[in-house]
């Protein structure tokens, strides 16, 4: 078998098994809290699990229309225009995915072909930049500086060239938590004003914003709308990752190229979840309480870790928060994880797995959507970490 393969080149040979694979693994393997991996460890709503169980003993078992049932991009087009003042066509402009991975993998590969360059922003959501190689094109990184991960504008105008195809960003974003305003998408939208770039806009953690702020959608802007995508995930909103349910928008255009692509990845998406989220949505009180339900798990989280020797900037949005530890050691992210991991038994991921050149601002991402009694066995770890 090893002779068949000896000679076949990989198309990603730098790509290894993802970090959130390797840290969840390790966590299991020791018994620790695992606050790398992003998922919820308390139950998904039991109205939304009937609902699901309803759609199956009524029959929708089978395939859904390619595009998603109607009845649920419906629901999304209101929820569109409710929130951002926007009008998508449920027929034509949205399209429900397996998963926003699937979306966004979907997307760069009906957009992006040899040599054409994209620009993305680092640290980065590690699926972004193999999928832009894996397509021929050529990443260009721009580095959001810690601690504060701002955009620079200037480097990014700097950065854009007759061969930028597409720009992907990420709001509410993973992994450092912080939010695009309305300053930055007003910049984006002159930056690319007269040009064919497309923009390819992240905004999973839509729902998890906080501190009273608004989140900025790429599809509040029409000089954005009118050339983006917007990716979403249930998965998130509704604390059930494991179904992998995501949708995305774009302009009829844009969408009608996606299709193409969508269709052969994995066809159609689970139709009696799709069901029941098209009948669960309708009550918009079941996302639109997020950002205060996360809030307090951030704020329990941070005041229950205040006495330790780790730094923080409260994070403005997903479910994430960054802990430096620059005073407490001097080994590079990873092998800190590791050990604590290890030592410690309890999981983070570190922050320079998402950057091309693995840079260590000395940062750890913890998962606080949790609920409050791992929280608190968590947190007792970590004030000890350092004394």
């Amino acid at each position: 078998m090893s002779s068949i393969f000896k000679n076949s080149a990989s198309k990603l040979p730098n790509v290894s098994t993802s970090i959130f694979a390797i840290m969840s693994s390790l966590s299991n393997e020791q018994n620790a809290i695992n606050l790398s991996q992003g998922f919820p460890n308390f139950p998904v709503s039991e109205e939304l699990i009937n609902l699901v169980s309803k759609a199956m003993k009524d029959g929708y078992n089978q395939y859904s229309p390619m595009s998603g049932i109607i009845e649920l991009r419906e629901t999304i087009a209101d929820k569109m225009a409710n929130l951002y003042g926007v009008n998508y066509d449920p027929e034509t402009e949205i399209t429900i995915t397996a998963g926003a991975t699937e979306a966004i993998y979907g997307i760069i590969s009906a957009f992006v072909a040899k040599d054409d360059e994209v620009i993305i922003f680092a640290p980065a959501y590690d699926c972004y930049d193999p999928t832009i190689r894996f397509n021929g094109g050529k990443t260009i990184e721009i580095e959001l500086k810690a601690p504060y991960f701002k955009v620079d504008w200037i480097k990014v105008k700097a950065c854009i060239s007759e061969k930028t195809k597409m720009i992907i960003i990420n709001t509410p974003h993973n992994p450092t938590g912080t939010v695009l305003s309305v300053e930055d998408m007003q910049t984006l939208e002159n930056l690319v004003k007269d040009t064919n770039i497309i923009i390819l806009c992240d905004e999973v953690y839509e729902h998890i914003i906080f501190d009273g702020i608004k989140h900025q959608s790429v599809s509040r802007y029409k000089g954005l709308a009118e050339r983006s995508f917007t990716v979403a995930s249930f998965g998130k909103t509704f604390h059930s990752t494991g179904w992998k349910l995501g949708y995305c928008t774009a302009p009829r255009e844009l969408m009608r190229e996606f299709r193409k692509i969508h269709q052969f990845i994995v066809f159609s998406a689970n139709h009696p979840i799709q069901r029941a989220l098209a009948t669960y949505m309708k009550n918009s009180e079941n996302y639109m309480e997020l950002p205060d339900f996360y809030q307090k798990k951030r704020d329990f989280f941070l005041n229950a870790i205040r006495g330790t020797k780790f730094t923080s900037i409260p994070s403005k949005g997903t479910y994430f928060q960054l802990l430096g530890y620059e005073s407490i050691a001097e080994e590079n992210d990873f092998d800190f994880a590791v050990r604590l991991t290890k030592e410690k038994k309890i999981a983070s991921i570190p922050i320079s797995v998402f950057y091309k050149n693995k840079k260590d601002n000395k940062l750890l991402r913890f998962c606080f959507a949790k609920d409050e009694e791992t929280l608190y066995r968590a947190a007792e770890i970590l004030n000890q970490i350092g004394r």
